[in-house]
C-alpha cells in the first residue's frame, strides 16, 4: 500500500517530460511575438481562401460545406462491402470510400494459387466488372462521390471498371464525381512490391487515368498522393511531405511530358495526409503543406489557375498510432486526431476503428469512428470558425519549421534527380528505414511513452475482450466459384480478340494511352490478372506478378 501512495505523489508532482515534438523538434516552455519575428502576414499567410492558402482554401471554409465523412469500407465478398457501405451511408457518412484486398492490388485474380488466405481480408476483391458491378449494386453512382483507394498498377483497371458500369447504367462519365488514388510509386514501400516495382509501368498507370479523366471525367480527382502510406512506415511528420511532395513532382513532370498543360490536370488533384498523435504538430504540418505546395505550383511549374494552386486533401487518422492493447483507447486517440484534421482545415476525413491493430471494423467500430466525426461535426463548435489556431505563436513557428524542413528534403531530392533517382538508389527506402528504427528505440527506451505498451500496462487477462471481425472461408470460396463461372459464361473469343488489341498498343511504349483498351477489355469480362498480365507482357516483364503463371492466351 506504501509503494501505491509514493507512486501517487510522484504522479502529483510530475511535469511533461518529452520536451520535443513527434518528429524531434525541441519544443520551449512559451512562445512570444518573437518568435514570429520577419513574417508578413499577408505574404506568409494571408487569410482563408488567399495565397499562399496557409489558413484554408476556402474563405468560409466549413461554414460553406462541412468536411466529407468517408469511413474506409472494404472486406468479404463485394456482396459484403455492398451492405457495409450502405449501413455506414444510412449511419450519416457523407461520401463513399472503398479499398480493395491485396490480390487485386497485386494484379492477380481470387483463383490465383497465391491469393490464398487473402481474398477480402484487407479489402474487397475486384477481379473483373462482375465484381464492380455487385459492389456498387443499388448505389446510385450518379448521384454519390465515391472514393476509390487503389494505389497500384491495378488503379486503370479497377478505374475502367467503374467507368464500364458507368455505361452500363447509361450514365455519363462526365458526370459522375470521385476520386482514385493512383499513385503507384509508393506502393513498394507499403506491401505492393510486386505490382509497383517497375517505373515506366508506374508512370504509364498514373499518367493514363490523369489524361483520360482530364479528357473524359471533370468532375473526377485524377490523383490522390498518397502521404498517408509514406507517414505509417514510421517515418515523421516533415517527411511525410517532402516525400509525398516529391512523388507528386514526379507526376505532374511525367503528365507535362505526355502533353498536358499544367492548369489543365492539376485542378483535379489531391493528396491523401496522414493525422498523427502529436496534435499542435499535426495542425502545423497540414498547414505547412498547404502553403508549400502553392508555392512549389506557383514557382516551380508557373501555374495560373488558382484551383491548381490549392492543396486539396483528405485525411486518414493515424492507423500506426493505434495498439492492440487496451483497445478502447484507440477511441481517444482517434478522436484527438480527427480534431487536429478538423482544425488544419481537411476536406475529408477517414477516422480509424479502435479496433484496427486487431482486425477489420466490426459494425459498432465503424459507427464509433462516424459517430467521432459527427461530434466533433455538430457538438464542438470546432466547424465555426476557419483556421481558428491561426495567430498562435507556437503553432505559426511550428508551421515554418516544418515547411524548412520538407522544402529541404524535397530540394535534396530533386538534386539526386527526383524521386525515382532516390528510389533506384535506395536513399529513400534508407531514410525510411532510419526513421522506423529510430521510432522504435524510442519506445523501447521510453523516450516515447505509448499509454498501455510501456507505461500504464495491465495484464493481458484483464484487458478488455470484444468482438472480433473475421472473414469467413466461405466468403473466398463464394469469390472464387464466382469467378470460374464467369471464366465460363464469357464471350472468350470477344476477350481474347480486346487483349490482343490492348497488347498490340502497350508493346509499342509510345506513350499512347492504354485506358480506352482496359475499358473494352474490362466490357469483355477480362480479369484483373488477365488485363494487368498482357499489358506486363508487353512491357517486356513476366506475365504474372508473383511469377507463378503464364499467359493463358
Amino acid at each position: 500500500m506504501e509503494d501505491k501512495f509514493e507512486k501517487l505523489e510522484k504522479a502529483y508532482y510530475e511535469g511533461a517530460k518529452r520536451l520535443k515534438t513527434w518528429s524531434g523538434f525541441s519544443v520551449k516552455e512559451v512562445y512570444t511575438p518573437e518568435d514570429l519575428s520577419g513574417i508578413d502576414y499577408s505574404k506568409d499567410i494571408g487569410n482563408p481562401g488567399d495565397y499562399p492558402y496557409t489558413r484554408g482554401i476556402h474563405s468560409n471554409m466549413f461554414r460553406g460545406r462541412v468536411w466529407t465523412k468517408r469511413e474506409l469500407c472494404g472486406f468479404g465478398t463485394p456482396s459484403d462491402t455492398n451492405k457495409r457501405l450502405k449501413y455506414l451511408t444510412e449511419e450519416g457518412q457523407s461520401g463513399l470510400n472503398f479499398i480493395n484486398d491485396l490480390p487485386t492490388a497485386l494484379g492477380i485474380d481470387s483463383d490465383h494459387p497465391l491469393a490464398e488466405g487473402e481474398i477480402g481480408v484487407i479489402g474487397v476483391p475486384l477481379s473483373s466488372l462482375k465484381d464492380m458491378e455487385t459492389l456498387m449494386e443499388g448505389i446510385p453512382i450518379d448521384k454519390v462521390s465515391v472514393s476509390i483507394v487503389v494505389s497500384t498498377c491495378t488503379a486503370p483497371i479497377v478505374l475502367a471498371q467503374y467507368i464500364a458500369l458507368a455505361d452500363k447504367r447509361e450514365v455519363d462519365i462526365s458526370k459522375v464525381r470521385g476520386t482514385i488514388q493512383n499513385e503507384p510509386l509508393k506502393g513498394r514501400y507499403c506491401g505492393f512490391g510486386p505490382n509497383t516495382a517497375h517505373t515506366d509501368l508506374c508512370l504509364q498507370s498514373a499518367v493514363d487515368i490523369i489524361e483520360y479523366c482530364t479528357k473524359n471525367m471533370p468532375n473526377w480527382y485524377t490523383m490522390n498522393v498518397n502521404l498517408y502510406d509514406l507517414r505509417e512506415t514510421g517515418i515523421n511528420a516533415y517527411q511525410e511531405i517532402g516525400f509525398g511532395f516529391s512523388m507528386a513532382i514526379a507526376y505532374i513532370k511525367a503528365v507535362l511530358k505526355r502533353g498536358l498543360k499544367i492548369d489543365e490536370f492539376t485542378p483535379r488533384m489531391a493528396f491523401y495526409c496522414s493525422s498523427h498523435i502529436d496534435f499542435f504538430e499535426e495542425v502545423a504540418k497540414l498547414r505547412a503543406a498547404r502553403r508549400l505546395w502553392a508555392k512549389i505550383m506557383k514557382e516551380k511549374f508557373e501555374a495560373k489557375d488558382p484551383r491548381s494552386i490549392k492543396f486539396r486533401f483528405g485525411v486518414h487518422t493515424a492507423g500506426c498510432s493505434l495498439v492492440p492493447q487496451q483497445p478502447m483507447n484507440n477511441i481517444i486517440r482517434v478522436a484527438y486526431e480527427a480534431l487536429a484534421a478538423v482544425l488544419s482545415g481537411v476536406q475529408s476525413l477517414h477516422c480509424c476503428s479502435y479496433d484496427e491493430p486487431i482486425a477489420l471494423p466490426t459494425e459498432e467500430a465503424h459507427r464509433i469512428a462516424l459517430r467521432t466525426q459527427q461530434v466533433l461535426a455538430y457538438e464542438t463548435g470546432v466547424a465555426n470558425v476557419a483556421d481558428p489556431l491561426a495567430g498562435s505563436y507556437y503553432i505559426e513557428n511550428l508551421t515554418n519549421m516544418i515547411e524548412e524542413e520538407a522544402a529541404r528534403i524535397i530540394n535534396e531530392i530533386e538534386e539526386m534527380g527526383g524521386i525515382t533517382a532516390a528510389m533506384d538508389s535506395k536513399w529513400l527506402d534508407n531514410e525510411i528505414e532510419k526513421a522506423a528504427y529510430k521510432y522504435q528505440k524510442e519506445i523501447d527506451s521510453k523516450d516515447r511513452i505509448v499509454v498501455g505498451v510501456n507505461e500504464f500496462i495491465i495484464p493481458p487477462e484483464e484487458d478488455i475482450e470484444g468482438d472480433i471481425h473475421e472473414i469467413s472461408g466461405e466468403a473466398a470460396k463464394t469469390q472464387i466459384e464466382g469467378l470460374r463461372e464467369l471464366r465460363k459464361t464469357r464471350d472468350n473469343e470477344k476477350l481474347k480478340d480486346t487483349l490482343m488489341k490492348l497488347r498490340k498498343v502497350a508493346e509499342k511504349k509510345s506513350g499512347e494511352n492504354l485506358l480506352p483498351f482496359i475499358i473494352d477489355a474490362v466490357k469483355a469480362y477480362a480479369t484483373i490478372g488477365e488485363i494487368n498480365g498482357t499489358i506486363r507482357e508487353a512491357f517486356g516483364y513476366h506475365y504474372d506478378t508473383m511469377g507463378v503463371l503464364s499467359s493463358p492466351f
